[in-house]
């Protein structure tokens, strides 16, 4: 049997690492497989222990106790950060079609798994974060109105919220991708992107980060780089949101049209607007037989929340969730003005 190469060891090991951190929590290699068959990586135990030995050696990971698996340490998520650059590119991508696949939502039935955003809020600064978000949601700059809501220990998906926080589950566009793959029909996902609006219309894209080319999710950058005008587009129907430019084939059209009404029935809509053959929408080109298609970025009304000083972390494209998990944020509303 030939023994692995270096190469492969380090991949495999990012791989682990990258699990370990996102769940925040101690995770044995059984648990490590299965959420390794969940994003379509196979691994055998035996394989994960192997590799969880050499981690420990170079001080990536640490045993919690003999039955209570492994967490990351300091220096496993300084790896992951300055990881080369190579084992990152084409990571956004990958991203997009793992959860896609994870996909069951089922709109006209309204259940299933369906794709979110996760982002944590300073426990003391969520209320405020709360009120800077109503405008967007209120607008209809976002997926859907459903969101989730978490205390520190709890999970919202797979993802833990660290302690001091609360976290804040947003519905993803990706659950057009799922849902649209769940019948046939291919969505080619380019970039993301800042869509300049006007009067309320979407009228060209300003900025981009194309998918295949990014480890990190658009929206994060473009969030860290403050360059959204979400609340002046709630207020007035000009200024600059998060937005999404995916294909689909042309012959596609009709049923598209019939699911996106199924999904505004269940409360998401995110979809802004849909071409025609081959030509160009919001200034971006299509291809040939194809037919483009804007999405509303699901992290909207948190760029409200940035642009009223209020920081958050956030988790663009995550985990999945039961449809059945999520609320009105309305109801959130209600809920905090009277604890």
């Amino acid at each position: 049997m030939k023994p692995p190469s270096p190469d492969d060891i380090e991949k495999k090991t990012l791989f682990i690492l990258r699990i370990l951190r996102d769940s925040q929590q101690t995770l044995g290699s059984r648990l490590i497989a299965r959420r390794m068959s969940e994003q379509g990586t196979r691994m055998s135990e035996r394989t994960i222990c192997y590799h969880l030995r050499l981690m420990d050696e170079r001080g990536l990971t640490r045993l919690a106790g003999r039955r209570d698996g492994r967490f990351i340490t300091k220096m496993g998520l300084d790896e992951l950060t300055n990881a080369r650059v190579r084992d990152k590119l084409g990571l956004a991508i990958a991203r997009i079609e793992i959860l896609a696949f994870r996909t069951t939502f089922d709109p006209k039935r309204k259940q299933g798994l369906l794709p979110v955003n996760i982002s944590f809020f300073q426990k003391e600064g969520f209320r405020k974060a709360l009120e800077a978000m109503q405008p967007a949601f209120h607008a209809g700059l976002c997926v859907s109105d459903l969101v989730a809501i978490a205390g520190a220990g709890e999970k919202l998906g797979e993802i833990t919220v660290p302690e001091g926080r609360i976290g804040l589950a947003t519905v993803c566009s990706i659950v057009v991708n799922g849902v649209l793959l769940k019948n046939g029909i291919p969505m080619d996902s380019k970039f993301g992107g800042i869509l300049q609006m006007s009067k309320g219309k979407p009228l060209r894209f300003v900025e981009l980060i194309y998918y295949s080319g990014s480890s990190l999710d658009p929206s994060e950058a473009f969030i860290q780089a403050r360059m959204t005008s979400v609340k002046e587009v709630a207020r007035r129907g000009d200024g600059r949101i998060l937005a999404n430019f995916r294909e689909i084939p042309a012959p596609s059209r009709s049923p598209v049209e019939s699911i996106l009404s199924d999904f505004r029935k269940a409360g998401i809509d995110g979809v802004l607007s849909m071409g025609e053959v081959s030509e160009p929408i919001c200034e971006v080109p299509v291809d040939l037989n194809k037919l483009g298609l804007i999405l509303i970025g699901g992290l909207n009304p948190v760029c409200c929340a940035c642009e009223a000083g209020v920081e958050s972390e956030n988790k663009a494209m995550s985990t999945v969730m039961n449809f059945e998990e999520l609320i009105p944020f309305r109801s959130v509303i209600a809920m905090k003005k009277h604890s």
